[in-house]
């Protein structure tokens, strides 16, 4: 069945993950594709970019946008770690230009107020994507599945900031 809406939830980092939303339903979704280039991992830019063609041409005529969780360096990061982060956070914004997918980007402050996670640990996400996306809960089993949570969660605030007209 072709989705009407397809929104990509996106957490940057390089243990990240992107899914899509099919209609508001958890659909694929893929770990942060990643490559080894001289000796650092660093996004792969061109699986990021077929994941998000297949999706797109499975569900021909659908509106497409995406949602990115905005990051910065964190105190304490230091200029290597915060460089190589905006990098790879910027390899994915670049990659969804190209595509011609608009998005927007979610604060983490912000997404995870809405959703009643400040303050609580990384799997209490998990166990909200679980709880509110149960045909995901198959790829959400591991605590390290924390990325795949937060890329869920990022998508559905993703999606009611376009429903209520605030988002591009």
């Amino acid at each position: 069945m072709t989705a009407l809406r397809l929104t990509f939830g996106i957490d940057p980092g390089l243990t990240g993950a992107i899914v899509t939303l099919l209609d508001g339903v958890a659909g694929p979704l893929i770990d942060m594709p990643t490559r080894r280039v001289d000796g650092w991992g660093e996004i792969d830019a061109r699986a990021l970019a077929i994941f998000i063609r297949e999706q797109r041409a499975a569900h021909p005529g659908a509106y497409v946008s995406a949602c990115i969780e905005k990051v910065g360096a964190m105190p304490g990061d230091g200029g290597t770690s915060a460089f190589r982060f905006g990098e790879t956070s910027g390899g994915i914004r670049s990659t969804l230009d190209v595509l011609g997918v608009p998005y927007t980007r979610a604060i983490p402050a912000v997404w995870k107020r809405q959703f009643a996670l400040i303050g609580k640990d990384k799997d209490a996400a998990r166990q909200l994507a679980i709880q509110r996306f149960p045909e995901a809960a198959h790829m959400l089993t591991r605590k390290k599945d924390n990325g795949r949570a937060d890329a869920l969660l990022i998508a559905l605030y993703g999606e009611q900031r376009l429903a209520s007209g605030v988002a591009a």
